[in-house]
């Protein structure tokens, strides 16, 4: 367990096992499709590292997610626009590793789309340098921004839940893309038993110090995850639990988000609800954006822990 992070006691079994009604009896709440604002592309599983707790299980071993092959992408670049989606998300594993990268991005831009990548920054991206230059002279890289994970703000932390020698090269990959000219956010975690003030004000002496134009306090600029376990217990969202907890189910992110994930072993490419239930197929919602309509009924821990409790979202916001 990372230094700092809270035990939790373990999910308990008989939670999460009917979608529409709870283990107390209670209906299930459901977040309807309000309109289709982001769309994400998971572009494969495989990472160059294994983080202590990946909320994608990401490794250089998991390839449970096949590579994003650019063509698969094309008709579901073409049906958002048509939804009038604005954004388009690329995330993994690790983006820089897919062989389609750059074609996925350039072509996400070529549709008018804001572009969102989520990476480490480390030697995947490093080694597409050239590539990402020669996009920026062909592309309108002004709509292009890269999140970069940083897990905390000081190196021995950071690599507490990355792996030893993490930091480093995320740096030397941050510094590369300011010196580019590339837009950047940043992603942390909040797992760390300190307030959420203490932590963007680390973060901003860690980016004053690298000459990030970047506001600590923006939390668009700034995205603090809630840390995610499937193991650890959780309360069920019931349709009460709107009122109660003083969250709309529309400012959830599968109320304005679709990801598209290829799966091993299937044909082609199929639509889950969000960026964080890849693998499991009971949210399976079919090979289109059309067939992916429907409601989506928060019944996995990621939905209550995440968005509904966490307020966390994916997406720029």
């Amino acid at each position: 367990m990372p230094e700092g992070a809270q035990d939790f006691p373990p999910l308990d079994p008989a939670k999460f096992k009917d979608p529409f009604v709870t283990a107390k009896g209670e209906t299930r709440a459901s977040v309807a499709l309000k309109r289709l604002e982001t769309l994400w592309f998971n572009t494969g599983s495989l990472c160059n590292i294994t983080c202590e707790n990946c909320y994608m299980d990401s490794s250089p071993k998991n390839d449970d997610l096949v590579y994003l092959a650019r063509a698969a992408a094309g008709p579901f670049l073409r049906d958002a626009g048509q939804m009038g989606a604005r954004e388009i998300g690329f995330t993994g594993g690790e983006p820089f590793m897919n062989p389609d990268i750059i074609g996925l991005i350039e072509d996400a831009l070529g549709h008018g789309f804001d572009v969102l990548v989520l990476t480490n920054a480390m030697k995947p991206l490093w080694t597409k340098r050239a590539a990402l230059l020669d996009l920026s002279q062909r592309a309108d890289t002004r709509r292009l921004k890269l999140r970069v994970s940083i897990d905390h703000y000081t190196p021995h932390t950071h690599e507490r839940e990355r792996g030893a020698g993490t930091w480093q090269p995320m740096a030397d990959g941050v510094a590369w893309l300011r010196d580019h000219g590339f837009t950047l956010d940043i992603a942390g975690r909040t797992l760390w038993n300190e307030s959420e003030n203490r932590s963007r004000q680390g973060y901003q002496q860690l980016f004053d110090a690298w000459g990030l134009a970047i506001d600590a306090l923006d939390p668009a600029h700034l995205v603090l995850f809630p840390e995610m376990n499937a193991t650890h217990d959780v309360p069920e969202i019931t349709t009460q639990c709107w009122g109660l907890l003083d969250v709309r189910p529309d400012a959830m992110m599968c109320a304005t988000s679709r990801m598209v994930v290829h799966r091993k072993g299937e044909s082609a490419p199929r639509v889950a609800p969000c960026t964080l239930l890849p693998y499991d197929t009971a949210f399976d919602m079919g090979p289109s954006l059309d067939d992916a309509q429907d409601a989506v009924q928060l019944n996995h821990p990621h939905c209550a822990k995440f968005c509904v409790l966490g307020g966390a979202s994916c997406s720029v916001g």
